[in-house]
């Protein structure tokens, strides 16, 4: 979910996951028939469901996407819950549906159906969650992760790789698993502990928190670009007797790194247009040698 997604397109899309979710469903009940709260799960059981977290993507197929991932966190916990086997089979083929979420703040949601299961919610209430959290928890964790987190921890890492050090690779890994764990155990905990009550302050909030994560993001992004992109060009005119250099004397006077910057849009362009990563690592390299045998570069 884009953070400037209007109103209409996030309930289309919503619309659209609700009817993939009902073209996989094989659930035949809405009730469940021990309608009883189920045991209290313990602090083990959700850093349990949290770790197990780490394999939603292991059987991510086109059809139903992170269900079978999504099924397999949630399994201690169900057993647990449910000890009717016909309300556990229900909920099982429920969890089964189609399901497409952000693998890092997954547990949330997770922590929050545990919560509504425990509960003895309607299934249809409980898919109907789901469903709506979705989009917003795609929209947020790109935002933070993808486009905040990351970025951030790469430059400290590459800027110590740079210098020689052996320990920029250690840093980046452990600088981003410190806050993706962090964050992996302390949201499966509060959404459990808050239920269906932070799921408002989250719909209304989303849009807010993505675009101040992505705006965080385009800003470490455009510092990496002026750090770490490095182009310039020997090229000297003649104007009479007087000797101008290209780089110093015209294009650093315009602006510094004007040459980097137009070689990062100039990419983003051609990633807008289609072009894969591997065709622009192909390009970067073509330019480069031709660069340099013609001395332009």
């Amino acid at each position: 979910m884009a953070f400037n997604d209007t109103q209409d397109v996030m309930s289309a899309k919503a619309e659209a996951r609700m009817a993939q979710a009902l073209a996989t469903s094989q659930v035949e009940q809405d009730d469940y028939q021990d309608a009883a709260p189920g045991a209290e799960l313990t602090r083990g059981d959700i850093n349990r469901m949290a770790w197990r977290s780490l394999l939603l993507q292991a059987s991510f197929n086109y059809e139903r996407m992170q269900a079978g991932g999504w099924l397999y966190t949630l399994i201690p916990g169900l057993r647990k819950i449910h000890k009717n086997p016909q309300d556990l089979s229900n909920s099982m083929k429920m969890h089964m549906e189609f399901i497409n979420v952000h693998p890092f703040d997954v547990t949330f949601l997770s922590g929050l159906v545990l919560a509504m299961e425990r509960s003895k919610e309607k299934i249809s209430t409980i898919r109907a969650i789901k469903v709506a959290l979705m989009g917003p928890l795609g929209g947020i964790g790109d935002a933070m992760f993808w486009l905040t987190l990351l970025p951030i921890c790469a430059g400290i890492g590459a800027s110590l790789a740079l210098q020689g050090s052996l320990f920029g690779p250690i840093v980046f890994l452990l600088l981003f698993n410190v806050v993706h764990f962090g964050l992996r155990f302390g949201l499966a905990h509060y959404g459990y502990r808050a239920g269906t009550s932070a799921m408002a302050l989250l719909k209304t909030h989303t849009r807010n928190i993505s675009h101040a994560a992505s705006i965080v993001g385009m800003t470490v992004i455009g510092a990496l670009v002026a750090s770490y992109v490095h182009f310039s060009t020997p090229l000297v005119m003649h104007a009479g007797k007087a000797t101008i250099a290209l780089q110093k004397d015209v294009l650093d006077k315009l602006m510094p790194n004007l040459l980097p910057l137009c070689f990062t849009l100039l990419v983003f362009y051609l990633m807008k247009r289609g072009f894969s990563p591997v065709k622009l690592i192909g390009l970067t390299v073509v330019i480069g040698i031709v660069g340099k045998f013609t001395g332009a570069l």
